[in-house]
């Protein structure tokens, strides 16, 4: 009883109910009742209906682009995101602190700002674009261009999900492992990767995710050409929203297909995470 008691005292914040309570109806006003209305629109529409919906070729083709181009972008993230936060965490050198709060401006900076920059630079009057159309390549109304922005906004995600485990790892670890003669690539494999991994797992998962479902930072630089293959999955629901007969029911299913496949890469890339952590403990 009197444990009961001091357990009781020392608790800081109210009573479970009340937590309990907040949390539920924050979750309800915040989650669950914005989802469940996706549901609803959607079900408006017949399994035929969907089908028909879900197979015309600008619907294919948009998540084609969203997922191909996000799974890109969040691989490359995943590469120099680990270098960033290795040389964030590793060295000492001038303006550390300033490039450190860089990597959160693609958090800060409104998404539709980034796309217009991005789309100005690369395009073939700005600076960056010029420089490469001169060489032959294009990347502004392409899917380069697409990629390209979604490298903006998921890079923080694995830099961020990377920083705290390098933090904790003792260099001791890897100034034994050449002195007793391992190359670096050994000491990266075998010591500092499988410390890493489900860190960059984690990353990479939100990286994509967030790509996916992207719309300002890419709506401009894309193009949303449906010739070149360049409309984006977002585009394609803001499409039946904006025209003259505003398609609630189609820019729902088309929603509630986009959740659902964010949902299995993040459950799938979760248990690989929780199996590598797991290996890791062992």
């Amino acid at each position: 009883m009197k444990q009961a008691q001091a357990k009781k005292r020392k608790s800081i914040i109210p009573g479970f109910g009340m937590s309990m309570g907040v949390t539920v109806a924050m979750l309800s006003l915040i989650i669950l009742i914005p989802l469940a209305s996706v549901l609803a629109y959607s079900f408006r529409l017949s399994p035929g209906e969907f089908a028909e919906l879900m197979t015309r070729p600008n619907v294919v083709q948009s998540f084609v682009t969203s997922i191909g181009c996000a799974l890109f972008a969040a691989v490359i993230n995943c590469v120099f995101g680990v270098i960033l936060a290795w040389v964030l965490v590793r060295y000492e050198f001038p303006g550390k602190r300033l490039m450190d709060g860089m990597i959160e401006l693609p958090f800060a900076l409104p998404t539709a700002v980034a796309g217009i920059t991005l789309t100005k630079m690369y395009s073939d009057s700005g600076v960056l674009g010029r420089a490469f159309e001169s060489i032959g390549i294009e990347i502004a109304y392409t899917k380069t261009g697409i990629v390209i922005a979604m490298i903006f906004i998921g890079i923080p995600f694995v830099v961020r999900a990377i920083q705290p485990v390098l933090e904790t790892l003792s260099p001791s670890y890897e100034e034994a492992a050449y002195m007793l003669g391992a190359s670096r690539l050994t000491v990266f494999w075998k010591i500092i990767f499988p410390e890493i991994r489900p860190a960059l797992l984690t990353g990479f998962g939100l990286a994509l995710a967030r790509g996916i479902g992207e719309y300002g930072s890419v709506i401009y630089i894309s193009g949303n050409s449906e010739k070149n293959g360049t409309q984006v999955v977002s585009y394609i629901i803001m499409q039946k929203l904006n025209s003259g007969n505003v398609d609630y029911e189609g820019a729902a299913a088309i929603a509630l297909v986009l959740l659902v496949i964010s949902f299995i890469m993040l459950f799938l890339i979760n248990i690989i995470q929780h199996v590598a952590s797991r290996r890791t403990n062992a």
